[in-house]
C-alpha cells in the first residue's frame, strides 16, 4: 500500500494515528483492545509472549509488550486509548506512562503538570477561555 506524505510527517516527538499507522500497528491495537474484557488480562498476564503470537504480532511488537516499553509501542502505532487497556490494568497510570513517554521520572512529571497550572485562569482569560499548553 503507498501512504501520503503528510505535514505533520517530520514534526519531531509527534506520533500521529493515521490510516498508516493503524495499518500497520493493527495487530498491537486488536490486542489491546482485547483488554476490555478480564478473561483476556488474565490470559496475557499468564503468558505474554504466548497471547502476543495469538494475535500475530510480529517479534518488534512483541518484545515491545512483553518489555513494557510504552514510548515506543506508542511510536510503533498503538491507539493511545487502547494502549491505556495495557497501562492501567499493569499498574501504570496515564501519568506513569506520560513520564515515560518523556524519559522523566512519574515525580517529575507531575512537578510539570503542576508547573502548567501556575496562572492558568490568566492565560485562560488572555486566550479567551482557550490554551494549548
Amino acid at each position: 500500500m503507498v501512504w501520503k506524505k503528510h505535514d505533520y510527517d517530520d514534526i519531531p516527538g509527534t506520533y500521529v494515528f493515521d490510516g498508516e499507522r493503524a495499518h500497520s500497528s493493527y495487530a498491537l491495537n486488536k490486542l489491546f483492545y482485547s483488554f476490555n474484557n478480564v478473561e483476556c488480562r488474565d490470559e496475557f498476564n499468564a503468558a505474554p509472549a504466548a497471547y502476543c503470537d495469538k494475535f500475530g504480532l510480529n517479534e518488534k511488537q512483541k518484545k515491545l509488550v512483553v518489555e513494557q516499553q510504552f514510548l515506543n509501542i506508542l511510536r510503533a502505532g498503538t491507539n493511545i486509548y487502547y494502549m491505556a487497556k495495557f497501562c492501567i490494568p499493569r499498574g501504570v497510570s496515564v501519568q506513569d506512562a506520560g513520564a515515560a513517554f518523556q524519559g522523566i521520572s512519574g515525580d517529575e512529571f507531575k512537578a510539570k503538570l503542576l508547573k502548567k497550572r501556575e496562572n492558568l485562569e490568566q492565560r485562560l482569560e488572555r486566550e479567551g477561555g482557550y490554551w494549548n499548553g
